[in-house]
């Protein structure tokens, strides 16, 4: 079914995901809709992607002797998050394809080496210093006029590992807060919107990207997502074309999500690189020719990209903690799409689930 073409995963094949969360179980079952078998690999107990994958491996992440194993039963590795340390991947390499490979994950890992990489490129983003302590962070907040937000350079994600540094707040307090050994201090950015866009990139260097969206966040984590975003034209070009070029300069093989702010004045300034699916690009699901989650099998498997075109207006909301309770009610409502992703467990702060609306044509 490959043509001979070694840059082909063929159907019939294993995909071995890194991670077993909600992207990894939606991530399963479209692979399973183009034939393929997944085997997915966490440490975790509670595996939701597992409920939906042929095989699971519960292990550590440094477990070099289970990696190994894990290679030799899969033909192409993937992952759902980005924080897997370097060693493993490294070893997984020696014996499978790796997509997208080490030099996504290097500068993905790493807010300063993210940053420095998209500047390295001439592309716009936040003002932004590398401090290692109270003593370079109370400098650098001097630079910034007093203010910024401080993040752990690694392992941080909806919210976590985030302190906004403004008045009363002195770098002593804000690094205990941070609670990391290195940080990364960014300006205030004057935005208009936050939006994302998602690209798909195959071994050819074929690419295909969805429309730019926009994204409203509560207590720091992704609540809802409007397709497409209300932006100019040129503002919409400008934001897919970053994501294009950030995409091909990591010589990714798989899918690329890239945060933006729109500035008041019209300027795109990248915030944050994520080379998986994206909570962003849920709404694809129901409402785009090829999902997010297909797209990323083709990609990774080399199969043709599909179409990202979009068939409907979507708004997609996560649903975190107890929001998940009203799942009754909202399958009440007949342009609502409910996906839950079976977690054992209510938290708060957890994403339980998602809903898309779908904003359908009314009938002539």
């Amino acid at each position: 079914m490959s043509g001979g073409d070694p840059r082909v995963i063929a159907p019939g094949s294993t995909i071995g995901i890194l991670g077993a969360g909600q992207l990894g179980r939606m991530t399963a079952t479209a692979a399973a809709a183009l034939g393929y078998r997944c085997h997915v690999y966490a440490p975790d107990e509670d595996m939701p992607a597992a409920h939906v994958s042929a095989t699971a491996t519960r292990a550590r992440y440094d477990d070099l002797a289970a990696l190994e194993r894990f290679a030799r039963a899969v033909d192409v590795v993937t992952f759902e998050f980005e924080n897997v340390p370097f060693e493993s991947v490294r070893l997984l390499a020696e014996h499978v394809p790796v997509r997208p490979g080490w030099e996504a994950l290097r500068v993905s890992q790493d807010r300063v080496v993210e940053k420095d990489f998209v500047r390295g490129l001439g592309i716009g983003t936040a003002d932004y210093r590398a401090v290692a302590g109270p003593a370079e962070l109370a400098r650098a907040l001097d630079e910034f006029g007093g203010g910024g937000v401080l993040k752990s350079t690694r392992l941080g994600y909806d919210g976590k590992g985030q302190v906004r540094v403004g008045p009363g707040m002195d770098a002593d307090e804000a690094w205990r807060r941070m609670g990391a050994e290195a940080g990364i201090l960014e300006a205030f950015v004057d935005f208009d919107c936050e939006v994302s866009v998602i690209v798909a990139r195959g071994p050819t260097g074929e690419t295909a990207a969805y429309v730019p969206v926009l994204n409203r966040h509560r207590n720091h984590i992704l609540d809802e997502t409007v397709a497409p975003a209300p932006l100019p034209e040129a503002t919409a070009v400008d934001a897919e074309t970053i994501a294009r070029r950030i995409a091909e300069a990591l010589g990714l093989i798989g899918l690329l999500a890239v945060e933006m702010f729109v500035t008041r004045d019209g300027r795109v300034l990248v915030n944050e690189i994520a080379p998986r699916p994206h909570n962003s690009g849920h709404w694809t699901i129901d409402a785009c020719v090829t999902s997010q989650f297909e797209q990323f099998v083709r990609a990774v498997c080399g199969l043709p990209l599909g179409s990202p075109a979009r068939l409907c207006d979507a708004v997609m909301t996560n649903l975190i903690g107890d929001d998940v309770a009203g799942w009754h009610d909202l399958l009440r409502d007949p342009a609502a799409k409910l996906h839950l992703y079976g977690k054992a467990e209510v938290r708060a702060g957890r994403k339980m689930g998602h809903v898309t609306r779908l904003r359908l044509p009314r009938p002539q």
